[in-house]
């Protein structure tokens, strides 16, 4: 099996070295380069054309959202995870409209970033369970988060339902389970309403369900 291809980028350089070690231990991930700023980031990206960029956030030039932005724009090949300290919503937030397919904390173990690393180059999205514990808990409380009294982007109220539920971590199985319906007809409602609000992924979709305040308690 072709090993997946990492940048990564951390401005610390005992965080930078520690990982590099770390990832290049673990069977089927090759990190291919180490950048100390964003700059370094976005100019190994494409010269190297990795799989994956693993991406701290507070770096000095260019930040981590916005070193994500701009590789999601002009290098589409390359799926970004961000791996950081900043857990507050804001981050997650940007981090996740910038196109981050995955957000963990540096409390993450190897095997956890391996596994967000490979999810994100198939495609998939990983939160950590942390993250996005605070973001239905942003979601739903506080008067200023009540969910709104019109569907957004002509979301129909099951696929609120279906929404609200992916927020709150649930998988299409499960979701058939609470909704009682099958779970092709709620990957028929998925596929609707990542059409309509212009989602990508589940990740996307918390944050979508965040700032709509879709989420209620």
């Amino acid at each position: 099996m072709t090993a997946l291809r990492v940048v990564l980028a951390d401005d610390q350089t005992v965080v930078r070295e520690g990982l590099t070690t770390l990832l290049g231990l673990l069977p089927g991930i090759e990190v291919v380069g180490a950048a100390a700023d964003g700059e370094q980031a976005l100019e190994l990206v494409a010269r190297l054309q990795p799989d994956v960029l693993l991406v701290d956030l507070r770096m000095p030039r260019t930040d981590g959202v916005a070193a994500t932005t701009r590789v999601r724009a002009e290098h589409p090949g390359t799926e970004v995870v961000v791996l950081t300290t900043y857990t507050d919503d804001e981050s997650v937030l940007a981090a996740l409209r910038a196109g981050a397919r995955g957000f963990l904390t540096k409390d993450a173990d190897a095997e956890a970033i391996a596994r967000a690393l490979h999810a994100a180059a198939a495609g998939q999205s990983t939160l950590d369970g942390e993250v996005q514990r605070r973001l239905v808990e942003a979601a739903a409380g506080g008067p200023s988060r009540k969910p709104a009294a019109e569907p957004a982007d002509g979301l129909t109220p099951r696929e609120v339902d279906v929404l609200r539920l992916i927020a709150a971590g649930l998988s299409n199985t499960e979701i058939a389970r609470r909704l009682v319906v099958s779970e092709a007809t709620v990957k028929t409602h998925v596929n609707h309403l990542f059409a309509k609000a212009g989602l990508r992924d589940r990740a996307q979709a918390v944050a979508y369900a965040y700032r709509a305040g879709l989420v209620a308690d």
